[in-house]
């Protein structure tokens, strides 16, 4: 699988978002009456305002504060650098701009990125009147044309009924992962209650990383060893 793909025009990708606001009640009383009605058939017995922490996986209620990207290096390593920031659009100029001076053929990748973080990047562009690079713009286009790889898509093989989680697939294929005191649903509490944004952008490189493996394992290769992996 993927035998036939030059690693080093394949960059690897992943967000972290968080809710607009720290709590319910500090968003305005037009949104709150459209997340009410939004997620209505969501909460089962949870009132709008207790439902909230959940927002951050909305791109009409959340906001990015953290992209990070991985490339393979022509020494069998891979370099991750982090776009984070509390100002959204200036985080988002930073990664357009970078991805503006790349192939524009540059195959962008992640796990379920193309059911979350690409359509996500794209959405909170457009409420930011952000110009979308050329890798992530899919209007017209055919989908042999969209240059996106899906790990977990790669995983199913055909099959669409299941989410395969990216921790389950680095464990079976024996990708080891630092076991972090983090994980994707506390994200919101540690940016808003703790104020760690960078512990957020440590663990989302990680999650690059993770992801880098496992393309690596796909194609039936050897991990890329520790010390050829570099955080700029």
């Amino acid at each position: 699988m993927l035998e036939s793909y030059d690693l080093h025009n394949i960059m690897v990708i992943d967000i972290e978002t968080v809710p607009q606001h720290a709590s319910f009640d500090e968003m305005p009383p037009l949104m709150q009456t459209l997340w009410d009605k939004k997620t209505q058939y969501q909460r089962k017995e949870e009132t709008a305002a207790e439902y909230y922490r959940n927002a951050g996986i909305l791109s009409e209620f959340g906001k990015i504060i953290c992209i990070s990207v991985g490339i393979f290096t022509t020494a069998g390593g891979l370099r991750v650098k982090s776009f984070g920031g509390h100002n959204e659009k200036e985080l988002l100029i930073d990664f357009a701009h970078m991805l503006s001076g790349v192939s524009p053929n540059l195959i962008l990748c992640g796990h379920n990125a193309k059911e979350f973080d690409f359509p996500y990047i794209c959405r909170r562009m457009l409420v930011n009147a952000v110009p979308m690079p050329i890798q992530l713009q899919l209007h017209g286009k055919k989908p042999w044309e969209i240059a996106h790889l899906d790990t977990m898509e790669l995983w199913k093989c055909g099959d669409y009924k299941n989410y395969t989680s990216l921790n389950l697939l680095a464990a079976i294929f024996n990708i080891p992962t630092p076991k972090d005191d983090i994980d994707g649903s506390m994200v919101g509490h540690v940016y808003w209650v703790e104020n760690q944004l960078e512990r957020i952008c440590a663990y989302c490189q990680k999650d690059v990383v993770a992801t880098a493996q496992l393309l690596k394992r796909y194609r039936g290769e050897e991990l890329i060893p520790d010390d050829l992996i570099t955080i700029v």
